[in-house]
């Protein structure tokens, strides 16, 4: 299985298409918030299943604020991350990690790319495709991957 995870495209779509086309096929894409408006045109340049939530730019959205989903055997928490403060440090997402007794933890609002493994916790941050923070300030994205074993692998991208 192929999961694209992409954060804070702030309805702005130019490097979502370019890393589309770079990955060829997905199975499925996570969007971490900041869709402003935008999920039908995701929907249909991603061709697969999309799941949204909704970030802090998503005014008058119905988009949830967090979803606990299924990938593979794992249970993941999808949140924008602003309600746990993740600019301030990740101390309160931990948290409610283990209080929802997951295993990934996926979030964006930092715009900068990370996967950091706690103690049975895995926190992904795909970073923005539209406006990185990060050293470098290039667009990014994580490829997640589970492999025949179900094990699962991350691979950031940038562009």
């Amino acid at each position: 299985m192929r999961i694209m995870i992409v954060s804070d495209t702030h309805g702005k779509h130019k490097y979502l298409e370019r890393a589309l086309e770079r990955v060829k096929f997905i199975d499925r894409m996570i969007h971490l918030g900041d869709v402003e408006g935008c999920e039908d045109y995701i929907e249909a340049i991603a061709g697969c299943e999309v799941e949204f939530v909704a970030g802090n730019n998503d005014f008058y959205s119905d988009l949830p604020h967090e979803i606990i989903t299924e990938i593979g055997p794992y249970r993941a928490l999808l949140t924008h991350g602003h309600y746990y403060y993740v600019n301030s440090g990740m101390s309160d997402l931990i948290c409610a990690g283990r209080e929802k007794g997951v295993d990934l933890v996926m979030y964006g609002h930092t715009h900068r790319p990370t996967i950091d493994y706690e103690e049975n916790l895995i926190l992904v941050n795909p970073g923005s495709l539209t406006y990185p923070r990060q050293e470098g300030h290039r667009p990014s994205y994580i490829m997640l991957e589970l492999d025949d074993a179900d094990r699962m692998h991350f691979d950031t991208f940038f562009l």
